[in-house]
């Protein structure tokens, strides 16, 4: 066999792959891809079980789910990680979901796919993604104006059908100029607007980015701790069962910890594919493979990790 690059299709986002190998026939590199892929869910996976077993017994006992971040991902690597059980998936750009969501590989290889929308969505790009097909959830409403044109797209696009659209409102967490999400003071009376205000979308709990590179070794995070207490806050004053309010909090380098805490919903993406590659980045600079990727991000926080004290709020 010899080593080359996937090419992109015409005008897709999707970037190449120097790490893959391919025969003649192409099927090398398939069965490299999902070994490695299957591998890597599967050890998530087990993580995310474990963690889920060592949360406090006074948090709500929800499952936590899987959200494989695929964002720079052909649809190739998407449809190895689904074959391999993996159903709920995220995209940080509106233009790269659509393309990849409606790949005809996937629309064939994965009718039951669930799609993530996790990144920033603008007011002008909201009619575009809320056409995806099976698109699942969106993570990211940071606004009442936001929620109302979701809201009444959501009631054009459904036609006659009484589906709602599940959403979470974003909270910035951490008062960071570059992240997004409303400010934590404004989450109740943002919530209320949407249960009361928005009856195409139905209101599934908070999600939070949170700062990078917390030092797990000061205590728990928090920028989770506070989207607890936002979440109790919301609980109280709607009169919710806080076991109906999701958190989505924990991505590949603190995702054990977010669910130890309270976590539902976890956006796990590099520990999955590999790394990401971007259009600007060397052509020929191989990929880690997920497993080795995975050692690396989060030897030094799971080793954080067996000293902390968590607190519900």
């Amino acid at each position: 066999f010899y080593t080359t690059t996937t090419k992109a299709k015409s005008g897709s986002s999707y970037p190449t792959l120097p790490y893959l190998r391919l025969t003649s026939d192409g099927g090398m590199w398939k069965v490299a891809m999902s070994e490695e892929v299957g591998k890597a869910i599967q050890s998530v996976a087990e993580r995310v079980k474990a963690a889920a077993a060592r949360r406090q017994k006074t948090l709500p006992a929800v499952a936590p789910r899987l959200v494989a971040v695929s964002k720079t991902k052909p649809p190739e690597m998407v449809v190895e990680a689904y074959r391999h059980g993996q159903r709920n998936f995220g995209e940080n750009y509106v233009n790269e979901l659509v393309d990849k969501a409606s790949d005809p590989l996937i629309l064939e290889s994965c009718p039951d796919i669930k799609w993530h929308f996790i990144g920033h969505l603008q007011k002008n790009n909201v009619n575009k993604l809320l056409g995806v097909p099976n698109l699942f959830l969106v993570e990211t409403v940071d606004s009442v104006k936001l929620a109302d044109r979701v809201n009444n797209s959501w009631e054009r696009l459904r036609g006659g059908s009484s589906q709602k659209l599940n959403i979470m409102v974003q909270v910035n967490t951490s008062g960071e100029q570059s992240k997004h999400g409303l400010p934590p003071e404004e989450t109740v009376n943002t919530v209320k607007h949407i249960v009361s205000r928005c009856a195409a979308l139905h209101f599934t709990g908070l999600m939070t980015i949170g700062r990078y590179g917390y030092d797990l070794g000061l205590g728990p995070n928090p920028d989770f701790q506070m989207l607890l207490s936002r979440r109790q806050e919301v609980c109280d004053s709607l009169k919710l069962p806080v076991e109906d309010v999701e958190l989505s909090m924990g991505m590949s380098t603190d995702f054990e910890h977010a669910i130890e805490v309270g976590s539902t919903n976890v956006r796990v993406g590099s520990i999955i594919f590999g790394n990401r590659e971007y259009p600007n980045s060397a052509a020929n600079t191989p990929t880690p493979s997920p497993e080795k990727t995975s050692k690396v991000v989060c030897e030094e926080a799971a080793r954080k990790m067996k000293h902390l004290t968590v607190s519900e709020h």
